[in-house]
């Protein structure tokens, strides 16, 4: 199989999936705006061919300039894992009469108005929600559905730009933020857990699937630059409070008639126990979510999507060992890092139960916590009961600082 891989090199992810391609025997080309000497060493090693273009956002001028690329054997697949580009990968699919994700198809799920009236329709429980696009539709909808609200862009990812609006003269203070955005989505603010449903499937099939539990909630970690975000992978998936988004998550899959590749959804639990669906995304998460599921499972999930992809099975044997989470640090302070406490500390505790650290080094930029989830590095921890693995999470949350000046 030849697959045309779209930005190959980007986000840091992306190249582990292009070398999957290759183990699993197709032969991989890329296309993008990065030069070929700037991509990954993995992405470059996993590559046959790639086509650099000064940008890759004007999709007829993607699609002549792959035209007029001199290749050696016709398409098979085009893959886009990074949200901006899935509109692009949709389009260049349709344009060389490919299998996949249409353009329409791929509105639905990059349009959360359109995805979630698609889901209204199939009986699934979602928040109450309008779409607007002037100031005066956001306050009327806003007084519809009542308040506490979550104001989001139409078009987006995570809980970038994502708003939670308490009462009138906030929302009066959020409006002028807004401007920029086309159109905003006006949702009923749901209290509870928010967890994931991710799954990898081929011809219809779920082959793979796991859910993870945000920690806090995304919302309230990126309103708060204290505080250390986890991403916990869940071992045990048999409760009856994770069957409920089991169970929601695959109605969803048959709304959208999935067929083929990963999705990343997000769901809540509430207090009462009801469970209501988020949003879909037909990609793999970020935020090292995919390096969790590895450490939890033992597998290979770059692999194991590749295979799915390019033969329709996972043969690696899945048994869910270890819940595993990961601990996203924050710096205090501005500038460089410039010293890291508590990590020999953590690192005598917890031993081998911690299976990986990439924190920042000495010397390198402070990130903008606000623009990227990894903000200044990282640890994964791993253990069997959920209890101590939380704990441990929570003590090196607290324990292990970066400071930066």
């Amino acid at each position: 199989m030849n697959v045309l891989v779209i930005q190959p090199g980007f986000p840091a992810e992306i190249p582990y999936f292009v070398r999957a391609l290759a183990r699993q025997g197709a032969r991989v080309l890329g296309v993008g705006d990065h030069p070929e000497s700037h991509l990954p060493e993995v992405a470059q090693e996993g590559l046959d061919h790639y086509l650099h273009l000064p940008s890759i956002w004007d999709e007829t001028a993607a699609y002549e300039a792959l035209r007029a690329w001199r290749l050696p054997v016709k398409l098979d697949r085009i893959v886009c894992l990074w949200e901006p580009g899935m509109s692009l990968a949709a389009s260049l699919r349709e344009r060389f009469a490919l299998p996949g994700l249409d353009r329409a198809q791929t509105q639905l799920f990059r349009d959360k108005e359109a995805m979630k009236r698609t889901l209204d329709r199939a009986g699934v429980r979602t928040p109450r929600h309008e779409a607007t696009t002037t100031a005066r539709q956001v306050a009327e909808a806003a007084q519809r559905i009542g308040f506490p609200i979550i104001v989001k862009p139409i078009a987006g990812a995570g809980s970038a730009h994502t708003y939670r609006v308490d009462d009138a003269e906030e929302l009066s203070r959020l409006l002028p933020r807004l401007r920029n955005v086309a159109e905003v989505s006006v949702e009923e603010f749901i209290e509870g857990r928010e967890y994931t449903f991710d799954t990898i499937c081929a011809g219809g099939e779920v082959l793979y699937y796991n859910i993870a539990w945000y920690r806090p909630n995304p919302l309230i970690a990126r309103t708060q630059e204290w505080i250390s975000p986890q991403t916990v992978t869940l071992r045990d998936l048999d409760t009856p409070e994770l069957q409920r988004g089991y169970e929601l998550g695959m109605q969803v899959l048959r709304a959208f008639d999935f067929q083929t590749g990963f999705t990343h959804m997000e769901w809540f639990l509430k207090p009462d126990g009801e469970a209501v669906f988020g949003e879909i995304a037909a990609r793999p998460p970020g935020g090292r979510s995919v390096e969790l599921m590895n450490y939890g499972c033992d597998i290979d999930v770059f692999d194991g999507w590749a295979e799915a992809l390019i033969h329709g099975r996972i043969s690696q044997p899945i048994k869910r060992r270890y819940n595993a989470a990961v601990i996203f640090k924050r710096a205090r302070g501005q500038g460089r890092i410039s010293r890291i406490e508590g990590l020999e500390r953590v690192e005598r505790r917890y031993g081998e139960t911690i299976v990986c650290n990439n924190l920042s080094p000495i010397g390198a930029p402070r990130r903008d916590w606000k623009a990227t989830l990894i903000s200044d590095g990282y640890l994964i921890v791993r253990h069997p009961d959920l209890q101590t693995t939380c704990a441990i999470a929570d003590d090196i949350g607290e324990t292990l600082q970066l400071y930066a000046e």
